[in-house]
Order: structure tokens, then sequence, then C-alpha cells
């Protein structure tokens, strides 16, 4: 067993990370650029962290990411890289003629110096940039932060170099989906339109890291928001932010550049976080909520009532990204689960806060950290066991040396197909949620019974 040695003894660490509960702000930043239609996300740095980049976000969706490096020398190490990106600036439009270039910097570029808005001026100024084409960038050194902070990065910058007021009202909703599957992206999107709304959802990344196979290559899939969408974000009615720690920092850019008013929610995973986003979409755009989304609220409730002997007071230890733990948190108390272990990698005082506020009613004692690693999740849960392990692929290691029922959830999920297709948020979601945990459970209960208590019907 790899973790076998993992003491239970406790010791303050503030310079040592083991087992990070993240990955780096590049990472995220070159996701959030996959879902604008055209885009070609550049990493401006080594070679070797494009590399990197790349193959995390291809082993994950199972899909080719297409990405451009300033493949960094040792000169521009020493010297910048400004004529690294202009020249790939050129190339780039040259070459592969996409609609946007999305500059993201690195931990090399960053601590050089190199200023992005001044660079991207110069290659304006040089033209090297096609009329009708676009540059967009954000500021993600690696040593700061998380995926999840430079995805909020990049949808930031979006906003500031793209988002448009013409007085003109398009008489849409914008809606930030916060870091979530392309599958969940589907789904907020689905919702919306069963109540009648039309959206512009930025960035979007179905049916481009979830699209189908039909033999044919397309380096640009077909699916992403549209430039155009992107520019009439600033003459919406509104923008509906999931997730604050992904999705403020763009909502309130906006707010701030074009005088879109915006309502920031947790992400609307399990049966309370869905019912916010139903309703703040219900008063936002003054329509009425359908029976079809009624119905499927109606059968998670049904299935949680049916089936809540087998949740009622298991312990649970979960790791991931903040937003998706607040929420996934949220919905594991509605159905009577102990949270009692959190940990998220990504830096932040009120994630902790949040969480605690959310389980100060409950019997046991909650640890959470942020900032954090799975070493001291495991360690945690070698001092206080749980029933159910909640992670991202890296969580296997604990679920095996410790013998817990695991779920793989978040990022990276490295060996399993289905998280892209199948989502976890809305009421559907919820359904898949309640499934998965139930599972997960019950094939426990049922590797674990005795002959006689081995039972057909459970």
């Amino acid at each position: 067993m790899l973790l076998r040695h993992t003491p239970t003894e406790i010791k303050e660490r503030s310079a040592l990370s083991i087992n990070p509960a993240k990955t780096c702000q590049p990472i995220g930043a070159m996701y959030a650029a996959l879902g604008v239609k055209g885009c070609l996300p550049h990493s401006h740095g080594s070679q070797g962290c494009c590399a990197y980049h790349r193959s995390t976000l291809t082993r994950h969706y199972k899909e080719p990411v297409m990405a451009a490096t300033s493949s960094f020398t040792e000169g521009s190490s020493v010297f910048g890289g400004q004529s690294n990106l202009v020249q790939a600036i050129d190339n780039i439009f040259t070459i592969y003629n996409p609609e946007v270039i999305a500059v993201h910097t690195t931990c090399l570029s960053e601590t050089i110096g190199d200023d992005l808005t001044q660079i991207t001026r110069k290659a304006h100024e040089e033209g090297k940039v096609p009329a009708g084409k676009h540059i967009i960038y954000a500021s993600t050194p690696s040593y700061v932060g998380s995926h999840v902070t430079g995805f909020a990065n990049m949808v930031k910058g979006m906003v500031n170099c793209l988002s448009e007021k013409t007085e003109v009202k398009n008489g849409k909703m914008n809606i930030i989906p916060g870091y979530v599957e392309p599958s969940d992206m589907e789904e907020i999107k689905r919702i919306a339109s069963e109540m009648g709304i039309s959206t512009i959802m930025f960035p979007d990344t179905s049916n481009v890291l979830n699209g189908p196979q039909t033999g044919r290559y397309h380096m640009f899939p077909r699916g992403g928001v549209s430039v155009e969408d992107l520019k009439s974000t600033g003459d919406s009615m509104a923008t509906i932010a999931l997730g604050k720690t992904a999705s403020s920092a763009a909502a309130l850019a906006l707010e701030t550049k074009c005088g879109v008013k915006c309502d920031i929610l947790d992400l609307p995973i399990g049966l309370h976080g869905t019912d916010r986003y139903v309703d703040a979409l219900r008063k936002m755009a003054c329509v009425s909520v359908p029976d079809s989304i009624n119905r499927d609220r109606g059968q998670l409730v049904d299935v949680i009532t049916d089936m809540h002997q087998y949740f009622y007071g298991k312990k649970v230890a979960i790791a991931g990204d903040p937003d998706q733990l607040i929420a996934l948190t949220e919905f594991l108390v509605s159905i009577d689960m102990y949270p009692v272990h959190v940990v998220t990698g990504t830096p932040g005082k009120q994630f902790e806060k949040t969480i605690l506020d959310l389980t100060k009613h409950l019997p046991v004692k909650v640890n959470v950290k942020s900032h954090s690693d799975l070493f001291m999740l495991h360690q945690w849960i070698k001092n206080e066991p749980v029933d159910l392990l909640i992670a991202n692929t890296y969580g296997k290691y604990i679920a095996r040396d410790e013998d817990i029922p695991f779920i793989r959830y978040g990022f990276p999920i490295l060996d399993r197909v289905g998280h892209s297709y199948f989502p976890t948020v809305g009421y559907k979601g919820g359904l898949r949620l309640v499934e998965k945990i139930l599972d997960a459970i019950l094939e426990r209960k049922d590797r674990d019974a005795p002959e006689e208590n081995f039972e057909l019907v459970m």
C-alpha cells in the first residue's frame, strides 16, 4: 500500500504540501479558454508547462486539447518573453486562423515580469492581429491560487477584453457556470431553456470536450460561446454567477464595466442549491417554473425519501474545489449524512467559515481546512474513520489503504469516464449523485454482510 506509513499524529505544516488537493492556475485558464468558440489557448512560458496543462485536461476529458506555447528558451527566461509572444501571435493567426487567442501566463513569465497588456498592445500596433480577430489574456502564476482561480481569472479576462455595452438590450441572461463539467454546463443551460429563457453562457465547454465522434477532426469544435455573444454580455438583462470562487470575479467585473446586475449563487448541486438557481432565473426573467422542472424536483425528493435510511448518520470525507465542496456539503447535510472531514487545496478563509456554518448543528466534530492537502485528509480519516470518501482520482489511494467506499468527483478524474457526459448539477444531477452514493454504500453493505443477513431486497 502506497500510503501505509501515513502517521496519525498531526503536526502543523506551513511550508510543505503532500498530495495537493488542487492543480495549477494555467490549467483552469486553459479550460476556460476552450469554452470560447474558435479559440486557441496559449501558454506564455516553457513548452513543458504547456505540455503538462494539455495532458492533464486530455487525460480528464479523454479528448484532444489544442494549445500553443511561447516556447521560452534560456534567453527569454532571462530577458523576457515579449518577442516570443509577439512572434507566436503572428504565427498562430497565420497558420491556424483562430477567432481568438487566449493567453495565460505561467510561473516563469510572471517571475520575470512580462506585462501581457503591454505585449498584446504591441502586437496590435505591429499589425500581428488581423482585423476581426481578438486576443484575451489573464495573469495565472502557478505559485498562487489553484486551477479554480485560474479559471476565474480567464473568465474575468473575457469580460475585460470583449464585453461591450451598446444601450440596445439583447433580452438574454448571462450565466457563468463555474468550474464544472461540460455535462453540467449543458444541464444548467437546459434548465434555463425549459423556463423559456435565452442565455449566454460563458465559458461553455459543452460540445467542445464532450462532443460526438463523427469521424472528422475539427481543430476548433463547434461548441463554445461565440465572440459576438461575449461582446453582447454587456447588453444582457442580468448575470447569474454560479460558484463564488470561480465566477464572482467576472460577474462583478461585468457589473462594473457595463452595469449588468449580477446574482452570485452557490453551484446548483443538490436540492436546495438547485432551488435557488431556479428561483433566481424565475425572479430575474419574470417567468414561471414549468411542470417539467417541478417533475424533475419531485423525482429527486422521492428517491431521497425512499432511501433515506441508508444515508442517515453516515460519515463522509470530501476533498476538491471550494465551490463544489460548499454545495456538496449542503446537499449531504440535507440528506442527513455527516461530512466530517472537508479539504480543499484552493486558498480562501471564507471557505472554512462557510463549511462550519453549514455543519454547525451536526452532532459530530467537523474538520475543515482550505489550502490543505490529501495527506491531511488521510490523517484525519485515520483518527476518525468515515463510511464514504468523495474526491478526485487521487483519493483512490486513501480509499484503498483505509478500505473505504469511494466516489470519484471533481477534477481531475483520470481513471474513469462518464463525468463529461452525465451531469451532477440540477435536479437530474442530484439524482445521479444520490445513485452513486447509494451504490457505494449498498455495495459495501453487500460485501460485508454475513451469510445469514445477505438479502436480495435491501
